[in-house]
Order: structure tokens, then C-alpha cells, then sequence
């Protein structure tokens, strides 16, 4: 039996928009500005260039290998118009893992733009099964046919649209992202998110939004990378709202600072790492930003020093903390920062993720997953329309956290520790499940350390990590901070009157900065394998 049409799903807003918002400005990106009817014009060739090349039913997997082009953004949209499912890649990823995605997703096309030409090679050259690649203009088209010849190249533009063209509907559950994140494994895991759970959190969003007064005369940042699902805020929702989306250049980006009054942002959406990279060498002083309505923080734990100055440099901006994991397509719970009232709600110098956004349901579970007491500790399950299927082609690792309970509800393990809050209360956030380390049977809750780190350093990042590894857990701690230089000495003692001995890093190593993943998020296995190669050598 066929399934219900939802229109268009994750674009139905986009759509409306087009129609609303047919002149306002749409997207900024590569000195250009579109409006919503030219960027609907142009992600419609890219759609029709598709059409005329792909046999595949839908929706097929499609991949995105571009960075901050308009051609990303056509590749975007004409996937998505055309009824298929979007694979977002990246050109700067190793050949290796961009070819393992596109394997597991298998692949039926890929549009580029020309900074991606030669990963392209690479991935043409390697991928089992032939490609539809679609270009951005006729550069390249000659070369590329007579060097791989199994493969099917078209331009877009090059076939007309029709007058009577209409983008494809689509079912609810038709899957319409599929992202690939960290595996422990080493090979990347696809987490697939059908159209109805991303049009809920565009939904959300709105709700939510709606009431901070974002409306079509916003201006929004994308500074995360498309292979993020937290872009899907950046793209979707200021779509949605009918508002200007502004790309930075790879340049720009470098400077997102002057990047964010150059164009007049008022909605910024961030890593709390990016964060404070933006804000060293008082990059953030007070009032530097005073066009900002809104800067939200995701991705991982914000700090309250970091909220403060957010909330200082943008005097006209609310200050809201974004908690929620791929798994369950982007957000999940929010926080509004209140410079009388947060300082007081945070622990461990964290701000908590707060209150479960509409439709969402949380559990706070012991590891029986039954509920915990108010105040106890537990384990943060997600349940509602958002939560997704489960991860692409692993049946056995989506039963291990997409767990099915008395209510009969999907409820999602997300492997976060948090305190289960009273009534009216903000849920805190207390750190990973797996940052939890046992040393000589102490359970030790790294974030405890991390906030001593800071505080005794009087820095705004410190990253602490079990080692050496032992079967039960580790034989002690290494700190990572940042700082021009230390007093290592001087800093341990420091710790040892607020840590158990227990607790006292044994080695404490200070940089200018701390290595981050493609997502802006601090690499932990980075600092992990530093700490593997000094031990090798």
C-alpha cells in the first residue's frame, strides 16, 4: 500500500517560501545573491539535469561533494526537488572514508562543484558501481567522458526545463538525508532521516523560533560544514522563516568574526569550540555584535563562561544552548541563557541542555532503563516524531540503542549522563557515559576534571582523557588545555585542593589550541592518538 504524500517534506517550507518570499534575498554565497525565485530556478536545472541522466526509482542516494559553492547548494536542492535522498561529502575528507560512504550509501549520483574535481577522480576511479555525476558547467565535461567512459557526465542547464516542471512528492517515510558519523569502529556509520522527522524539526525550529522574533528578515550564518547534520538549522530552517542564508568563503571563514558584522548577521549557529577559538584575544568584546538577534550553541557542552561572553558581545541577542544528537535529527532540548538566573543552574561551570523542544519525550534511565528518582543520574533516552530509524544497514548496532519500552514508544539511548531535574527545572548535563573512567575501581566523571582544569588554569578549554588504557578502565589522566605556557607543577597543586588524588592529572600538556574534528568539535581521538604515537616512540 502506498503511503501518504507529504508534498514536498524536508522543503515543504522551502517551497512556500519560493512562493512568499519570491524576491527577498535567499542565499549569499560566492559574491552572489539569490533570491528565492532565482534559487529555486537553479536548483530546479539541477533537478531537471538529474532527471535526464538517473533510471533510478526513488528515491535513490544521491551525493553532495562540494564546500560553500553555489553549486553545493544546487546539488542541495535539486536531490531533494527531484525526490531523492541527500549523502552530504566532503572534498577535504581522505579519499578513503569519502569512498566508504559512498559505498554503504550506494550511490546512484553525485553532483560536484569544481573545487571537488579532483576527489571526484579519485572516487570514480575506486567506487564499484557507475555514477551519474552531475557538473556545474562544461569546464571539464570532454575530459571527464573520455577519461572514464563508465560513468555519466551532464551539466546543468543543458536540458530545458519544462513550463509545467513541478518539484516530486514525497512519502513520510521516504528517507530523505542519510549523514555519516564517527564509527568506533574506525568506518564511518550512515544515520538515515526520513522526510517526516526532518520536517518535524523544521517544525520545531519555527515554534520555537517564532516566539524569539525570527522571521524573514533574518539573516543567518552557515558556518558548519554540510556533512553536519547540525546545518540542517543553517539551511532549512532560515529557508523556512523565508530569511537569507550567508555562506563565508573557505577566506572568510578564517575570520568569522568580521564575517558576522560584514554581512549583518542576526542569527549565528555555532560549536561551542568554534566559539571560543572566536572569542581568544578578547575577539569578543562587549558589544561587538550588536546586530545579532540570536547565536545558538550546539554540538557539544557549552560553558557558562562562553555564554557570558556571547551575551555581552551581543547585547540584542538571546543566548540559547541546543542539546540533541544526529540520531534524533539535530535538536532535542534548549536552553535560554539568563545572566541572572543561568549562573546559578550550571554545574560543573556547564550550562544545562534544559527542556525537551514540542513532541519530545525524555527519560532519564537507570542501566535497567527504567526511570530514575528526581535528582539521581541516568542515562538520557529520546523519544518522538525526530527520532530516526536507526543506522543504515546495521540492524544489530540500531537494536543496542533504539530501544522499544513499556510505552511502546522508540526511545533512543544517546550514552549522555544527566540529572534527572524536579519539576520546572533544567535537565544538567553531566558529561559521556564513555568519558566515565574507572581508575583502581574509582569511577571518575572526566567533565569533573575538565571544570577544575579550567578554573585552576584560568582557561576557557581543557580536554581530559583516561591513560594509559587498562582492561578496567585507566591507570591515571592526561590534561589537554589551552594557554601560551604553564606551571605544570604549580597547576597540579592547584587541583589537589579541589580533586581527589585520584583525579589529579599526571601530565598536563598546554597549546595554543586544541585539535577539532570536521564538525568544530574537539577531536578526543586526536589527542587520544597523540598521546599512542609519544608512547610509541
Amino acid at each position: 500500500m502506498s503511503q501518504p504524500s507529504v508534498r514536498h517534506g524536508l522543503l515543504d517550507r522551502f517551497v512556500s517560501s519560493t512562493k512568499n518570499c519570491a524576491d527577498r534575498p535567499a542565499l549569499d554565497v560566492e559574491g552572489t545573491v539569490l533570491s528565492y525565485r532565482e534559487l529555486f530556478d537553479a536548483a530546479a536545472d539541477a533537478a531537471m539535469a538529474l532527471e535526464s541522466a538517473l533510471v533510478a526509482e526513488r528515491p535513490a542516494r544521491l551525493g553532495v561533494l562540494a564546500q560553500r559553492s553555489l553549486a553545493m547548494y544546487r546539488g542541495i536542492l535539486g536531490t531533494l526537488l527531484a525526490g531523492h535522498t541527500l549523502v552530504p561529502l566532503n572534498p577535504s575528507f581522505p579519499s578513503e572514508r569519502s569512498l566508504a560512504m559512498a559505498e554503504q550509501a550506494d550511490l546512484a549520483a553525485v553532483f560536484v562543484d569544481n573545487g571537488a574535481l579532483e576527489r571526484l577522480e579519485e572516487l570514480l576511479g575506486a567506487v564499484t558501481e557507475p555514477l551519474v555525476v552531475v557538473l556545474p558547467d562544461d569546464g571539464s565535461l570532454a575530459e571527464l567522458r573520455e577519461r572514464w567512459p563508465r560513468h555519466t557526465f551532464v551539466v546543468v542547464g543543458e536540458t530545458p526545463r519544462p513550463p509545467d516542471w513541478r518539484p516530486a512528492q514525497v512519502a513520510p517515510d521516504d528517507l530523505a538525508c542519510l549523514f555519516f558519523t564517527s564509527g568506533s569502529t574506525g568506518t564511518p556509520k550512515g544515520v538515515g532521516v526520513l522526510h517526516r522527522n526532518a520536517a518535524r524539526f523544521v517544525e520545531m525550529s519555527l515554534e520555537r523560533y517564532r516566539d524569539f522574533g525570527i522571521n524573514e528578515t533574518d539573516r543567518f550564518s552557515q558556518f558548519y560544514d554540510i556533512t553536519f547534520d547540525s546545518s540542517m538549522f543553517d539551511i532549512y530552517v532560515s529557508w523556512a522563516f523565508g530569511a537569507c542564508l550567508c555562506c563565508p568563503s573557505a577566506k572568510e571563514w578564517f575570520n568569522p568574526n568580521r564575517y558576522i558584522a560584514d554581512k549583518a548577521l542576526t542569527v549565528i549557529d555555532i560549536t561551542p569550540s568554534a566559539g571560543h577559538g572566536m572569542n581568544r584575544r578578547n575577539g569578543w568584546e562587549p558589544g561587538r555584535f550588536p546586530d545579532l538577534r540570536l547565536c545558538r550553541f550546539g554540538g557539544e557542552a557549552l560553558s557558562a563562561e562562553l555564554a557570558e561572553a556571547m551575551a555581552r558581545a551581543a547585547p540584542n541577542a538571546i543566548v540559547d544552548n541546543a542539546y540533541g544528537p544526529t540520531e534524533c535529527t539535530v535538536d532535542a532540548c534548549f536552553y535560554r541563557w539568563d545572566p541572572e538566573q543561568s549562573p546559578a543552574e550550571c554545574e560543573h561551570g556547564m550550562v544545562p541542555i534544559g527542556y525537551p523542544g514540542h513532541q519530545v519525550g525524555l527519560r532519564v534511565a537507570d542501566e535497567s532503563l527504567s526511570e530514575v528518582p528526581v535528582g539521581a543520574e541516568g542515562e538520557l533516552l529520546i523519544s518522538g516524531p525526530q527520532v530516526t530509524p536507526g543506522y543504515w544497514k546495521d540492524p544489530e548496532r540500531t537494536a543496542k540503542v533504539f530501544v522499544r519500552l513499556e510505552d511502546r514508544q522508540v526511545h533512543y539511548r544517546t550514552g549522555d549522563l544527566v540529572r534527572r531535574p524536579a519539576p520546572g527545572e533544567p535537565i544538567i548535563f553531566l558529561g559521556r557515559l564513555d568519558h566515565q573512567i574507572k581508575i583502581g575501581g574509582v569511577r571518575i566523571e572526566l567533565g569533573e576534571v575538565e571544570s577544575a582544569l579550567r578554573e585552576a588554569a584560568g582557561t576557557d578549554q581543557a580536554v581530559a582523557v583516561g591513560w594509559p588504557r587498562t582492561e578496567s578502565g585507566a591507570s591515571g589522566i592526561v590534561a589537554f588545555v589551552v594557554g601560551e605556557s604553564i606551571d605544570e607543577p604549580a597547576l597540579r597543586d592547584r587541583l589537589r585542593q579541589r580533586l581527589p588524588a585520584v583525579m589529579v592529572p599526571r601530565a598536563i600538556h598546554a597549546s595554543n589550541e586544541l585539535p577539532l574534528n570536521a564538525n568544530g568539535k574537539v577531536d578526543r581521538k586526536a589527542l587520544i592518538a597523540q598521546l599512542e604515537a609519544e608512547a610509541g616512540s
